[in-house]
């Protein structure tokens, strides 16, 4: 949404998305954990875990998102999903295939630890399931993952969604899009002002 009203007001002037590489959970098992003791056990208790998640679901509704939390059995250790975004960013298809990624995991509750569904979801967003079952087989772009990680440790990322401006700007959790636009307009402000750049 705030890309559209960037668009409208700055037509000549285009949005260039890039995806970076952030674990909530980066020593979670490759095979992952059951999601309802994970979450009980991350917020204090079930009561707890149910209040966060309904808050979620509330502004998800709002977004005109539909999500179902309950259909998620499993919270997976996300690394292969993170290679396949890079994988696929590579190849022009990053933010297709996030919305892919998304789409099934938060509202149709696919289990991430199985790298068919991660191909599927690339099958999806546009690009070749089979060289996609063939990268996940590898441990190509694991280095460029792991390094993209530690950068936004660094800078302080602690959690998502987090979103940086011309590099420089940032904010964090989620955002209504006039607070994004905002910060948008901020980073050009600063970028014809002789600031840092893209």
């Amino acid at each position: 949404e705030a890309i559209g009203l960037w668009t409208e007001r700055h037509p000549d002037t285009p949005v260039t998305v890039a995806w970076h590489a952030f674990q909530l959970n980066p020593d979670l098992a490759r095979t992952g954990v059951d999601r309802k003791s994970y979450l009980e056990q991350k917020f204090g208790g079930p009561a707890r875990a149910r209040e966060i998640y309904a808050r979620v679901e509330a502004a998800g509704r709002e977004a005109g998102i539909a999500f179902d939390f309950d259909r998620i059995r499993v919270q997976p250790n996300t690394l292969q999903a993170h290679r396949l975004i890079a994988w696929a960013s590579q190849r022009g298809r990053g933010t297709p295939l996030v919305e892919a990624l998304f789409r099934a995991y938060f509202l149709e509750g696919q289990d991430f630890t199985d790298d068919a569904r991660l191909a599927d979801a690339a099958a999806e967003a546009g690009l070749e399931r089979d060289a996609a079952i063939a990268f996940l087989a590898s441990d190509e772009l694991s280095e460029d993952v792991a390094a993209d990680e530690s950068v936004a440790r660094q800078i302080g990322v602690q959690g998502v969604p987090f979103f940086i401006f011309d590099r420089r700007l940032a904010a964090s959790g989620a955002q209504p899009a006039d607070a994004l636009l905002a910060a948008m307009e901020e980073a050009l402000a600063g970028t014809t002002s002789g600031g840092a750049g893209a």
